[in-house]
């Protein structure tokens, strides 16, 4: 049986994964980042996107996050988000219309408009819709 660590993706709704991970893949603000047992201890933060969990067993798991850190201990690995949800909850519709909305809005900048929120509404979108091509890819293994 592979060497495993305890996981915990907590969002401010409240916790969404408790259990024992071969693997965790995130997305750092300088790349993609793999936590597996033995590393070594670490905090970062993490970008809007999808976060996988390699279980016991080798089943993956995808979740999504709007942001947050990661915090690497000898005995835990946390995920703390601004919000999670598992990948299969997301909406496909509705996050391409985000995307759609958020690029119209950075087009028409009118004398109202609020160029932080409007692309902080197309990465997170787009981080969406990133999470969910993913989960297309796990379920085509």
């Amino acid at each position: 049986m592979a060497m495993t660590v305890h996981c915990d993706i907590v969002s401010a709704e409240g916790e969404i994964f408790s259990g024992l991970v071969e693997m965790v893949i995130a997305h750092g603000n300088l790349g993609d980042l793999g936590i597996a047992p033995g590393h070594a201890p670490l905090i970062t933060d993490l970008k809007p996107g999808p976060v996988r969990l390699v279980k016991q067993g080798g089943e993956e798991e995808v979740f999504y996050i709007s942001g947050g850190f990661l915090e690497v201990q000898p005995s835990i690995v946390k995920v703390l988000a601004d919000t999670a949800s598992r990948a299969g909850d997301l909406d496909e519709a509705a996050a391409q219309e985000a995307v759609k909305a958020a690029e119209q809005a950075l087009a028409g900048k009118n004398a109202d408009f609020d160029y932080g929120t409007a692309s902080a509404q197309l990465a997170e979108a787009a981080a969406q819709l990133r999470t969910i091509q993913q989960l297309r890819r796990q379920a085509k293994r």
